[in-house]
């Protein structure tokens, strides 16, 4: 394959570069408002880049953001901003977030883009419950009565606004967990998973936030012991299989790439984004993947097929990866998705030490969502930076080029970033 050269026909290789990357501390509790959370994370990047807010006229966030771009813009004191978006969904957000701003970049519309992450995840809105709604059913009172109202009662109801939850919630399938236990369930029964190989992912990264300071988890240990001892959370899933619950925000500043060489920090240029979604997408994670034959064949294999196309280049050209790890089976089912592994053999791939510092691929290296906090995929790009800097607390010696996935379902997107 064509190794960082050749004719480009896709119009956005190499053109644009992350320069700034920026983010708070990883909590469990912030005292802190999202909006202050997203300040100070941007305002680190664009320190890190050595820009100020007068440089800045993009802004791209998350559809589940619940700061918006122009409470941002105000925040910081923006008077220049032209461009702003939100993309979704959800985890599916990130690459996809920064493909928002090279093509915003590239079309003329912006020069320089912020793109951001803000989330009270553990203390304030947390992840992962069903939607039901709480509806009033008060019964009025007639006129002339003298008795008082009947107090309101609430009861729950399921469905509608253009979803499917009515076929799924009533029967238990309330949150993501439950879908990703169903996920794993399959997979095992197809290909003979065993709770050690699926504990691997969760240790192995574990180990990699020991010795990351900034991590949430960095001074908890973990053994395989202590995996298989945690409680059963939805079947195969146990504790550590699931993402963390964390407060905070991360923030990276893009812009065109002959502008990056002028600026404090060496450029990672942006090689090639995808998306992905499989030919029979559906709305609703749940729907989109229930629904389908295999549900272990993610859209990443579809965003697979076109990112490496783009960036021509192809898996065993990665140095590393940053694996978006809502659920340790997710990292699974992305190894092999994007052509790292057979169907079947990420298991045995990952317990061998595939995904350590000296494995065949080092992966999620500062803790991913499993142990270095979850800000929703975005943190897994500001690793990916680090990582290309050669500044990462725990480094891949000589990393040229390396992958960033955001999202496993219903959609997915990937990218790829090499050192300038």
């Amino acid at each position: 394959m064509d190794q960082h050269g050749g004719g480009d026909q896709f119009g956005h290789r190499d053109k644009c570069a992350i320069v700034g990357i920026g983010s708070t501390e990883f909590s469990v509790s912030s005292g802190r408002s999202a909006l202050t959370l997203a300040t100070e994370a941007v305002t680190a990047a664009l320190a890190d880049a050595g820009l100020t807010i007068d440089d800045v006229d993009g802004i791209v966030r998350c559809d589940l953001d619940h700061v918006a771009p122009y409470a941002l813009a105000g925040a910081l004191g923006a008077r220049n901003l032209s461009y702003w978006g939100d993309v979704g969904p959800g985890g599916n957000a990130p690459c996809m977030m920064v493909g928002s701003a090279v093509g915003a970049i590239l079309s003329g519309q912006a020069s320089t883009v912020v793109v951001f992450r803000a989330l009270n995840g553990r203390s304030q809105h947390r992840f992962g419950g069903g939607r039901a709604q709480p509806v009033d059913t008060t019964s009025s009172t007639a006129p002339g009565a003298t008795t008082p109202p009947a107090p309101p009662r609430r009861s729950r109801r399921v469905g509608g606004s253009e979803t499917t939850d009515e076929l799924y919630q009533p029967y238990g399938l309330l949150a993501p967990g439950h879908l990703f236990a169903l996920v794993a369930q399959d997979y095992t029964n197809r290909y003979g998973l065993t709770p050690e190989q699926l504990g691997s992912v969760a240790v192995t990264q574990r180990a990699h936030a020991n010795l990351a300071p900034h991590a949430q988890m960095h001074d908890r240990s973990m053994t395989m012991d202590d995996y298989l001892g945690a409680r059963m959370i939805s079947t195969p899933l146990r504790l550590f299989d699931f993402c963390l619950e964390t407060d905070g925000a991360c923030a990276l500043v893009i812009t065109a790439a002959d502008r990056a060489a002028d600026l404090r920090q060496p450029p990672v240029l942006i090689r090639a984004l995808a998306g992905g979604a499989p030919p029979d997408v559906r709305p609703g994670m749940l729907n989109s993947t229930t629904g389908r034959d295999d549900m272990s064949d993610l859209p990443g294999h579809w965003a697979a097929e076109r990112l490496w196309q783009r960036a021509g280049l192809g898996p065993q050209d990665m140095g590393a990866a940053q694996i978006y790890d809502c659920f340790s089976i997710a990292v699974l089912l992305q190894l092999e998705a994007y052509g790292f592994c057979p169907r079947g053999e990420a298991g045995a791939f990952v317990a061998d030490g595939g995904m350590t510092m000296g494995g065949a691929l080092p992966t999620n290296t500062a803790g991913g969502h499993l142990s270095e906090g979850y800000i929703h995929g975005v943190n897994h790009l500001l690793e990916a930076v680090r990582q290309l800097r050669g500044t990462a607390d725990v480094q891949v010696p000589d990393l040229e080029v390396t992958l960033v996935t955001s999202g496993p379902m219903p959609l997915a997107s990937a990218a790829v970033l090499r050192r300038a």
